[in-house]
């Protein structure tokens, strides 16, 4: 199963391809590719383990990227992000995930979610689920030595 992950100070999306002895070996997720290593004092976190506040539980993030697929037809975003204003933003979000946590999800975060979708979908991944939800005991390292 391909991990998918995100590096605080680092834009983009990043798949994890192998483990060295200190550190990750990651590939970007959009055109150039570039592989690079990542230490264990970089912040990294795999989408699997996101969820976005909702009225009840929250829900994983592969859950409401497969509602945004859904919306789009597995498609780009046709909300642009960088130009949408708030209540565009909240009004799109609200068809996606309706009961979502309106105060506890920012329009910071519904940026991302969208951006990270592009990404996602650049890529030709559109499998959330399979691609994004983590199996039971399964974490960042166990994945990385299965990708060795």
């Amino acid at each position: 199963m391909e991990t998918i992950l995100s590096i605080a100070g680092k834009p983009g999306l990043y798949k994890l391809v192998s483990r060295g002895k200190m550190n990750l070996i990651v590939e970007a997720l959009d055109e150039t590719h570039k592989r690079q290593p990542v230490f264990a004092t970089d912040r990294v976190t795999s989408l699997g383990d996101i969820a976005m506040y909702t009225d009840a539980d929250d829900i994983p993030l592969w859950q409401v990227l497969e509602n945004v697929g859904k919306k789009e037809n597995s498609k780009e975003s046709s909300v642009n992000y960088k130009k949408a204003s708030s209540k565009e933003l909240r009004a799109y979000f609200t068809e996606v995930l309706p009961n979502w946590d309106q105060d506890r999800v920012h329009d910071s975060d519904i940026k991302k979610l969208l951006q990270w979708y592009n990404i996602l979908v650049k890529a030709g991944i559109t499998n959330f689920k399979e691609s994004l939800a983590p199996t039971e005991g399964d974490n960042i390292d166990d994945r990385a030595e299965a990708a060795e």
